[in-house]
C-alpha cells in the first residue's frame, strides 16, 4: 500500500530566507535598485520634513510676534495724497478704545556715512527715521547691543540702527562707543537692533528720536507708518475704523495692513512649493519601482534553469510566486528604510543651519515605508507571475 506523498511546504522563515540568497548572488544589481528606491522615499520624507520645520518656524515667529499688529501707512499709486500722514493722527489713533500700544516713525532727510571720506550719495539703502520711546514695545522687538531710544535720547542726538544698517556700515558691536555721519551731525550709535520680523523697513534704517528729527533735522514730523497693538477680538472692527480715525477727510488715502499676514502667506506660499516637490519625490519614487521591475524580469530569464530545477523538486507554483515576491519586497523595504534615514538625516541638518526645530511627521515616516512596500509589490507582481506560471520542462531546457 502505497503511502501518499504530503504536499511541499515553505515556512515563512524559508521564503525570507531563498529571498535574501537569490539577492545576494546579484549585489551590485540589487544595490543599486535600493539605491533607487532610497532616493525617492528621501525625496518624500525630506520634503515633508523641511516644509513642516520651517513652517513650525514662520507660526513660532507669528505666535512669539502676534496677530495683533496693524500698520497704517499713507495711500500709496495714482491719485493718492502726500507720502505721510496728518501729524495728529498718532494721537488720534490713540484714543480708540481698543488699542493697546501705538508708535510711529516719520522720515528724515539725512544720508548715513561711517566716515566724512565716504562720496555723497554712498549711503548702502539705509534710511533715516524719527521715532517715539514706545516702537521697541510695540513691535515685539529686541535690541542686540547697547539700548534703545530713552526719554533723555528722544531729544538729545544719538542713534540706533536696524540689524541690516549696521552690516552694511559696518559694525558688528558698540565697543569704542562708534559714531556715525547722519546728515552733518555726527552721533553715538546706543544701539544695534536684532531683525524685525514685521517690519523688515527698520531692519535697514537709522533710528533717531522724534523731537531730535524735528529740532536738528529740520524734520516735518508727520509720520509715515504707525503701528499699533490692538485687542485680540477686536482686530478686524478696528482695522476698519482706523482709515477715517487717522484721516477723517481722506480716509480713502489710508492703507490699514496686518504685517502677520505675509508671514502666513509665506508658510502657504512653502505648503505649494511643498506640494510641487513632493510630486517629484513620487517621480523619483516610481523610476526607482520602475528599476526593481526590470531586475526582477532580468532576473526571472537569468534564473529559470533555477525555477525549471525547483519546480521538478516539488515547488509549487505558489512557492516560486512568493520568493520573487519576496525579494521584490526585501529590495523596496532596503530602500523605504535607507531613504527614511537619508531624509530624516537631511531634514535635521538642515534645519540646524536654520535654527528649526526639528519636526518629521509620522505620516512621512511610515507614509515612506508603505509606499516604498506598495512600489516594491507592484513592480515584483509581474515578475513573480511570469516566474510561477514557467513550467518545469520550458525552464530547466535553459539550465
Amino acid at each position: 500500500m502505497s503511502v501518499p506523498v504530503p504536499p511541499s511546504r515553505l515556512r515563512p522563515r524559508d521564503v525570507v530566507r531563498v529571498g535574501f540568497s537569490g539577492l545576494q548572488t546579484r549585489k551590485l544589481r540589487a544595490t543599486l535598485s535600493v539605491l533607487g528606491i532610497a532616493i525617492g522615499i528621501a525625496s518624500l520624507v525630506g520634503v515633508l520634513g523641511l516644509s513642516e520645520s520651517s513652517k513650525s518656524d514662520l507660526l513660532d515667529q507669528i505666535s512669539a510676534l502676534g496677530t495683533n499688529l496693524l500698520q497704517v501707512s499713507p495711500g500709496t499709486g495714482f491719485g493718492a495724497g502726500d507720502a505721510t500722514l496728518p501729524e495728529e493722527s498718532v494721537e488720534m489713533m490713540g484714543r480708540v478704545a481698543t488699542v493697546e500700544e501705538i508708535s510711529f516713525v516719520n522720515p528724515v532727510e539725512a544720508n548715513v556715512y561711517r566716515n566724512e571720506f565716504i562720496p555723497s550719495g554712498q549711503t548702502g539703502g539705509i534710511s533715516v527715521v524719527g521715532s517715539d520711546q514706545s516702537l521697541l514695545d510695540t513691535l515685539n522687538g529686541e535690541v542686540a547691543h547697547g539700548t534703545f531710544l530713552t526719554a533723555a535720547s528722544l531729544e538729545y542726538p544719538a542713534v540706533v540702527l536696524g540689524s541690516v544698517a549696521a552690516e552694511r556700515i559696518g559694525l558688528t558691536d558698540l565697543d569704542g562707543s562708534p559714531r556715525v555721519l547722519v546728515g552733518d551731525r555726527w552721533l553715538e550709535v546706543i544701539g544695534i537692533l536684532a531683525p524685525f520680523a514685521l517690519a523688515p523697513d527698520l531692519d535697514r534704517a537709522a533710528i533717531i528720536g522724534h523731537q531730535a528729527s524735528v529740532e536738528y533735522y529740520d524734520a516735518e514730523g508727520s509720520p509715515t507708518t504707525v503701528y499699533l497693538r490692538v485687542d485680540e477680538s477686536w482686530i478686524d472692527p478696528t482695522r476698519d475704523v482706523l482709515p477715517a480715525t487717522a484721516d477723517p477727510e481722506n480716509p480713502e488715502e489710508v492703507e490699514v495692513s496686518r504685517p502677520s499676514d505675509l508671514l502666513e502667506a509665506q508658510a502657504a506660499a512653502e505648503s505649494q512649493f511643498a506640494n510641487l516637490f513632493l510630486g517629484l519625490g513620487a517621480v523619483a519614487l516610481l523610476v526607482g519601482g520602475i528599476g526593481i521591475a526590470n531586475v526582477m524580469v532580468i532576473g526571472v530569464l537569468e534564473r529559470r534553469g533555477e525555477i525549471g530545477l525547483r519546480r521538478a523538486i516539488g515547488a509549487t507554483r505558489g512557492h516560486i510566486l512568493s520568493q520573487f515576491l519576496t525579494e521584490a519586497l526585501i529590495l523596496s523595504l532596503a530602500g523605504g528604510v535607507a531613504g527614511v534615514l537619508l531624509g530624516v538625516g537631511v531634514t535635521a541638518g538642515y534645519s540646524a543651519t536654520q535654527d528649526w526645530r526639528v519636526i518629521i511627521p509620522g505620516l512621512a515616516v511610515w507614509g515612506g515605508l508603505g509606499a516604498a512596500v506598495g512600489i516594491g509589490a507592484l513592480a515584483g507582481i509581474y515578475p513573480a507571475l511570469r516566474a510561477a506560471r514557467m513550467s518545469p520542462t520550458e525552464a530547466l531546457r535553459y539550465e
